[in-house]
């Protein structure tokens, strides 16, 4: 073949061609110019310039200083492309062993941190090759054939993204697990829910934790969906044209493990950053649902809560006031989600008026792509470790619920009694106000039950125990039935590990439990049991004074009866007896049981 017979020419020397005829003065200026250059790098691109290029060029031109952490997935697609070079007979088995040989010397460089970096190394590709051509000599100059950095630079930033994307996936894994396994062992504690930041109903601790885990889920299936995407093949599109020796892209893709194909158009397989974009998109999602949870605990962290306690690990103190101890690893997180949602506008500005194919523009992508990978994978990490750590008070969540937070279960008591809902809600606010206007709450006015109030919502995603035992179990089979994908598992465990260690530290620097997921309430079983007698006491006495109210409230309605001589069957507001509706209120307040009769 012509090309076999260029590339044995190239290993024997430099091929000479006839040089045109020039002037003297011409002649005199190149070398000038050459001389000035002499003892400069040699460039991938230098063949089609004479002048030296400007330092501040240089500088502002390189990526090496961020892209070397590509070094290693350079490498691999380098050995991929020689052998697809050899398959196709641009380079001999014997070439393509010794190419793939010094490749493997690069890497022992890199691993062991003896990578020397030189003058001219302006990106990975250039620094990896220069060293390549010194380890084996003038065979590895032959490893470019065919190839552009514009789809080197592709590929090697698609695997990259996918085993980082893989890693993520583990972390976010044993987020989920640690979520899972807080809610089934915590699932009787009861807490206020809110809207509006305002008290709204009795929701369990357990039952908010799975929220969070639910919208974590749906991360996780947009970063599998994502994954095909990313694991695509540029390799083998040229510059933008394709490649013209007939490399067998499909080998090369099943060589680097490339899950999604090729890709099938040159000119877009060296423009496309879809896979960046998408990327960051899932990232800035991912980084708003850990913001809001950050920003929840935050809040029942507070001193005007104190529903959870943070772990001394994750907390830090003030320089001016030592009672203080802040939750600074839940403010980083809210503060580095708008850094990450920064850098996918960073990413859509930087793309949306480039021409077609490769631009240099692109280049600026990468920064904001690394970063917002570190930044994920940490906060993911950060947010395992808090999770896994931080104590719960029931007690104070207890006092979080307020009497009128059950007016909600009034209307719907109503209901059961055939009224129409929209009636009802007018009856309950009714009561509510009767409350306000005492100075009492709708505990003075009945007997009712947190927990029964909790578990009446008892549909599929409710906030019932049983349901909420349920979303566990869905949650964990989800986490099962994708556990399959390749290095999930693994990079789940490895950071279960790290919160492993993570609650040992904190155990030994404040007292938490060390046990990986071992979570300490700050409450007992004789606490816990005191409280229930304390509330049965509360409600012997408040159905004392039920009673009392309950006859004032019929020798009041007597006496209006003959004054007034008109219907009063509608006026709640005014009358207990009426507000029944013709079912017996006496008997619904004294003689029902802890929960509203159903």
């Amino acid at each position: 073949m012509k090309s076999s017979l260029m590339a044995k020419s190239l290993l024997k020397g430099p091929i000479t061609v006839a040089k045109p005829v020039v002037s003297v003065r011409h002649a005199v200026s190149k070398r000038s110019v050459a001389a000035k250059a002499e003892g400069e790098p040699k460039k991938l691109w230098g063949g089609r310039f004479t002048g030296k290029t400007d330092p501040l060029m240089e500088k502002f031109n390189e990526s090496l200083p961020f892209d070397k952490r590509m070094w290693a997935e350079d490498i691999r697609g380098s050995q991929a492309y020689a052998k697809a070079l050899n398959k196709c007979g641009i380079l001999t088995d014997e070439e393509a062993a010794i190419i793939v040989d010094g490749l493997s010397k690069t890497a022992e460089e890199w691993k062991a941190g003896a990578f020397v970096i030189k003058a001219g190394d302006e990106d990975i590709h250039t620094a990896n090759e220069r060293r390549l051509i010194e380890l084996i000599g003038p065979v590895g100059g032959k490893l470019h054939t065919g190839r552009s950095r514009n789809d080197q630079v592709a590929t090697d930033t698609r695997m990259w993204l996918y085993n980082e994307m893989i890693t993520i996936r583990g972390a976010l894994n044993s987020l989920m697990k640690v979520a899972a396994d807080r809610s089934e062992a915590e699932v009787d504690i009861l807490m206020p829910g809110f809207t509006h930041l305002q008290p709204a109903m009795t929701v369990r601790w357990s039952h908010w934790m799975m929220c969070y885990a639910a919208m974590w889920q749906r991360d996780d299936m947009r970063l599998r969906d994502m994954l095909p995407r990313i694991a695509t093949l540029p390799l083998g599109s040229g510059a933008l044209a394709g490649n013209p020796f007939g490399v067998d892209r499909q080998f090369i893709a099943k060589e680097l493990g490339m899950i999604g194909g090729v890709c099938p158009n040159s000119m877009d397989a060296v423009s496309d950053r879809d896979f960046v974009l998408e990327t960051l998109f899932f990232s800035a999602t991912l980084m708003v649902h850990l913001s809001r949870w950050a920003e929840d605990l935050i809040i029942y962290s507070s001193g005007a809560f104190g529903y959870v306690q943070c772990s001394d690990a994750y907390a830090t103190g003030s320089s001016l006031m030592p009672q203080k101890k802040n939750p600074d690893a839940l403010e980083l997180i809210r503060g580095k989600a708008g850094r990450v949602q920064g850098n996918l506008c960073g990413a859509l500005a930087v793309m949306k008026g480039c021409p077609t194919t490769y631009n240099k523009d692109f280049q600026e992508c990468w920064e904001l792509m690394y970063d917002t990978v570190d930044t994920v994978n940490d906060c993911v990490r950060i947010a395992t470790g808090v999770l896994s750590t931080i104590k719960t008070r029931p007690e104070r969540m207890l006092m979080g619920l307020s009497p009128d937070m059950l007016a909600t279960d009034l209307a719907e008591y109503l209901v059961r009694k055939g009224i129409p809902f929209r009636e009802t809600h007018h009856i309950s606010g009714a009561a509510v106000k009767m409350a306000e206007d005492r100075g009492c709450t709708l505990f003075d006015l009945s007997v009712w039950d947190y927990n029964m109030s909790a578990e009446k919502r008892d549909t599929e995603g409710g906030v019932s125990s049983r349901s909420v035992l349920e979303q566990v179990q869905k949650l964990r089979k989800y986490m099962e039935d994708e556990g399959g994908l390749t290095g999930v598992a693994a990079a789940a465990e490895g950071v279960a590990a790290t919160a492993g260690a993570l609650a040992g530290e904190a155990a030994a620097a404040g007292g938490v439990a060390a046990t990986t997921f071992q979570f300490e309430m700050c409450d007992t079983a004789a606490e816990r049991e005191r409280m229930e007698e304390m509330k049965k006491m509360e409600e012997a006495k408040k159905l004392e004074e039920l009673r009392q109210l309950y006859d004032e409230e019929l020798r009041r309605e007597a006496e209006m009866e003959r004054s007034s001589n008109q219907q009063t069957s509608v006026r709640f507001s005014i009358s207990f007896k009426q507000f029944n509706f013709n079912f017996d209120l006496g008997s619904f307040f004294l003689s029902r049981a802890p929960g509203p009769p159903m």
